[in-house]
């Protein structure tokens, strides 16, 4: 299996490294609550998932629907106090893990990292952190889940290979705990990768708008500002369900 990535939109990513398959925050339905999908999802074969990776609780990164489509059987790893949800529905193998914690999968090792989120999953339901993963193997892949800039972005990962950071959101704003076009450029200049491959944008609307969200415009913005903080930095900007070599 070759050492790849494939971006299917929002903040899902296939990773193929070194043998194992990773998902990450599976987010694979046309609609969830009132987000519509506004390009359609690639078609995968979901039964070689080796481990699915969730960022945090909230329900367009922890969509039990999606998850149950890769398969219940499936290793899910997610932050401390999210097992309960998905033992309650069946799921067999769920890993909680904290910042810090290490595991590894065949050949690869995956740390979990700090991510500046807020991530509770409403007032009656689970109440855990947001984490990024950092996956190290022949190649060094970082995943930041949603996140803000934080200080320990410098010096995460020495040799860092690809970022994938997300650069934008599915409405006109973004609340504070996430990375527009402008703060994940800075986020790019911290964590000093190889290249960086911008995710979570032009995925999902809302469905009370007719006007599509889903242009390249953030990812113009955030490759343009990388050249100018960052410029020995690639950046690679794929389109849903477009796939690249790490």
């Amino acid at each position: 299996m070759a050492n790849r990535l494939t971006w299917l939109g929002h903040s899902t990513v296939l990773i193929d490294l070194d043998g194992t398959r990773a998902i990450t925050d599976p987010m694979l339905r046309r609609r969830v609550a009132h987000l519509i999908r506004a390009r359609k999802v690639a078609d995968v074969a979901f039964e070689a998932v080796d481990v699915a990776l969730v960022s945090h609780a909230h329900r367009d990164h922890l969509d039990v629907p999606s998850l149950e489509r890769i398969g219940r059987d499936v290793t899910v790893v997610v932050p401390r106090g999210v097992r309960p949800l998905l033992a309650d529905r069946g799921f067999s193998d769920v890993v909680e893990v904290v910042e810090g914690s290490e595991l590894e999968f065949g050949r690869i090792r995956l740390r979990a990292t700090y991510a500046e989120h807020a991530a509770g999953r409403g007032p009656l339901g689970a109440k855990s952190a947001a984490l990024g993963y950092l996956l190290e193997g022949s190649h060094t892949v970082y995943f930041a889940g949603d996140t803000d800039l934080f200080d320990g972005m410098e010096g995460l990962a020495a040799g860092l290979d690809v970022a994938i950071l997300p650069i934008a959101g599915w409405g006109p704003r973004l609340p504070p705990g996430h990375l527009d076009a402008e703060r994940a450029a800075q986020a790019v200049a911290m964590l000093r990768p190889r290249r960086v491959i911008p995710i979570h944008w032009g995925t999902y609307r809302p469905m009370y708008t007719r006007a599509s969200l889903a242009t390249s415009e953030a990812a113009a913005r955030f490759a343009a500002r990388v050249g100018e903080l960052a410029p020995d930095v690639e950046v690679q900007v794929l389109l849903v369900g477009e796939s690249a070599a790490i």
